[in-house]
C-alpha cells in the first residue's frame, strides 16, 4: 500500500523531500505532481523499477517512450549529444516549462535504453519535481498516468490518483490539484523543429 505525503510546491518540506528519495534510491515507484499532468517515475538507474513500471503499463521496457525528467539544463549533456547553439536557444527559451525535447541520446544511457537514438527531456517548472530531481542527483524517468477509459482523460485530483493507484505504487505526493493537459512535444533530434503533439505550452516561440 502507498504512502500519501503532502508537499506544498512554495516550499518543500526538505523531510518528505528525503522520504520519497529514499524510496526512489530504493527502487520506488513514485506518483508527482508536473507543470502539467500528474507523472509516475522512478530512478533512471534502476533497472528492476524500470521494469515495474513497464509491466503496470502493459508494454517491453525497451518499447517504452518515456522522458527524463532533469532539474535544470546542465544535466543534460549526460545524456543528450552535443547539441548546437540554435537548440540550445531553444531549450533555454523554453525550460522550465511544459515541454517535451526529444534529442539525440549518447552513449550514457541507462543500459536498458541504450539501442534508442533519441531521448525525451523534460525540465517541469514545478518545484517539489525539481527538488526531488536535484536531492536525488540523477534524473527520474517519468510517464504520465490517466484514466484508461477511452478519452484517456488525465486524473488532476491526487485523492482520486491515490485511490487508483495505491496497491501499483509506493508513494504518492499529493501537491495539489494537477492540470489534465500534457506537455507539448518538439522533436529537435533533426533540422528543423518539429512539433509532435500540441499540448500545455505554447508553440509559437518556435
Amino acid at each position: 500500500m502507498a504512502e500519501f505525503i503532502k508537499i506544498y510546491e512554495e516550499n518543500p518540506n526538505p523531510k518528505a523531500v528525503k522520504k520519497v528519495v529514499d524510496v526512489l534510491r530504493k527502487g520506488g515507484l513514485v506518483i508527482y505532481p508536473t507543470d502539467t499532468v500528474y507523472g509516475l517515475g522512478c530512478d533512471i538507474t534502476n533497472t528492476k523499477a524500470l521494469e515495474k513500471i513497464a509491466r503496470i503499463k502493459g508494454i517491453k521496457l525497451e518499447k517504452a517512450n518515456w522522458s527524463f525528467i532533469c532539474a535544470d539544463l546542465s544535466n543534460l549533456s549526460v545524456y543528450v549529444r552535443q547539441i548546437d547553439t540554435a537548440t540550445f536557444k531553444i531549450l533555454k527559451r523554453a525550460l522550465p516549462g511544459p515541454y517535451t525535447f526529444i534529442l539525440p541520446g549518447n552513449n550514457n544511457l541507462p543500459k536498458v535504453f541504450k539501442k534508442k537514438k533519441t531521448v525525451g527531456i523534460r525540465v517541469p517548472d514545478n518545484l517539489i519535481i525539481k527538488t526531488l530531481v536535484e536531492e536525488l542527483g540523477n534524473p527520474i524517468v517519468s510517464t504520465s498516468i490517466y484514466d484508461e477509459d477511452e478519452l484517456l482523460e488525465y486524473t488532476t485530483d491526487p485523492e482520486l490518483i491515490f485511490e487508483k493507484w495505491q496497491n501499483l505504487v509506493d508513494i504518492v505526493i499529493d501537491g495539489g490539484y494537477g492540470d489534465n493537459v500534457a506537455s507539448t512535444v518538439i522533436d529537435l533530434s533533426n533540422d528543423e523543429p518539429e512539433v509532435v503533439r500540441e499540448g500545455k505550452g505554447d508553440i509559437d516561440i518556435f
